[in-house]
């Protein structure tokens, strides 16, 4: 018995839409790497990038559990020495709310080549509006 390899040409990738609203960030950010990096389909290639397209709506409505919206901490450097800065999770989710989606999922994917690739199938908007509409994505709910 054979093992089949898929390539990238091989298969049609589908747009997807999510509502995150009122989602637990960790759970709906494991469901959508999954999704990105194609391991629900039965032909899943590990060296391929197989995955769909998601576009994530109502960013600024995911919700995290216990306290984490006051104790939960992003860190960023400058590169110059003192340059740590850090956000809660209350005060990113006020600014920019697409970026919190975009670093858990990204913190999920797989460190290597592919996951510049499976990050820009990732599409999070604020809100009910995407400029996706043409794609016709389908709606599912996780």
């Amino acid at each position: 018995m054979k093992t089949k390899s898929y390539k990238n040409t091989d298969l049609e990738k589908k747009w997807l839409l999510l509502d995150a609203t009122d989602k637990t960030l960790g759970r709906l950010s494991a469901k959508i790497s999954t999704i990105l990096m194609g391991k629900n389909k039965a032909q899943y290639t590990p060296h391929n990038d197989l995955g769909d397209y998601i576009v994530v709506i109502n960013a600024e409505k995911v919700k995290v559990t216990g306290n984490k919206d006051i104790q939960k901490k992003y860190y960023r450097h400058s590169g110059y020495p003192g340059g740590l800065k850090s956000s809660t999770f209350s005060e990113i989710i006020e600014k920019n709310p697409q970026d919190i989606i975009l670093k858990a999922v990204k913190g999920m994917l797989p460190k290597n080549k592919l996951s510049n690739s499976m990050i820009s199938k990732l599409k999070v908007y604020k809100g009910e509006n995407h400029p996706h509409i043409g794609q016709n994505p389908h709606k599912i709910d996780l």
